[in-house]
């Protein structure tokens, strides 16, 4: 029973205080789920990010639903989905009645501003502490700089397709016999 407690506080609180979407989220779930409460590991936690990045639907609420998965089946799963949702349900109901009023005064602006930043430095965060765990060979430096290189300058090629002729390519260099020595 504690642990499903452990899940729905930890994804409350997540989804309560996280602006950003998922990529802000994944440091945060790393430092709460992984690193404090020892729930998972490092590499399942990598492991979820890719699987979550590649099925259909917001990353913060896979990467919940394949936490809770783990640490819980099923129910983990439920409650931990649930919980990273409910906030942001409860905050968008809110305020929906009052956003023309709401988005109108300067300061919120000035919040939002400020926010976006921050968020676009958690994103850099957490694509860096992926690359890091990352296993390094010549297909990793090489699918990294192409996908750096897609994402400067092609915007408007969708991150999904990277993320997807990323995978397709690791599939066959594995099914061509490609071991790739670690450096």
């Amino acid at each position: 029973m504690n642990k499903y407690i452990s899940l729905m506080t930890s994804f409350l609180k997540l989804g309560t205080f996280t602006f950003g979407g998922g990529y802000a989220m994944i440091p945060l779930i790393e430092k709460d789920i992984v690193e404090k409460k020892k729930m998972i590991t490092t590499n399942e936690m990598t492991d979820i990010i890719a699987v979550s990045e590649s099925t259909p639907g917001p990353l913060a609420i896979n990467c919940a639903t394949f936490v809770g998965f783990k640490v819980g089946g099923f129910l983990g799963a439920t409650i931990s989905t649930l919980s990273v949702v409910f906030p942001s349900f409860i905050i968008i109901l809110i305020l929906s009645f009052f956003l023309q009023e709401f988005l109108a005064l300067e300061y919120v602006a000035y919040a939002f501003y400020g926010i976006r930043l921050a968020v676009s430095i958690m994103v850099l965060e957490a694509g860096i502490k992926m690359a890091y765990k990352a296993q390094k060979n010549l297909l990793f430096y090489i699918l990294a700089l192409i996908s750096l290189f897609i994402s400067i300058f092609f915007t408007h090629i969708s991150p999904s397709l990277i993320i997807l002729v990323g995978g397709l390519v690791g599939m066959i260099c594995t099914l061509m016999g490609y071991k790739g020595e670690e450096k």
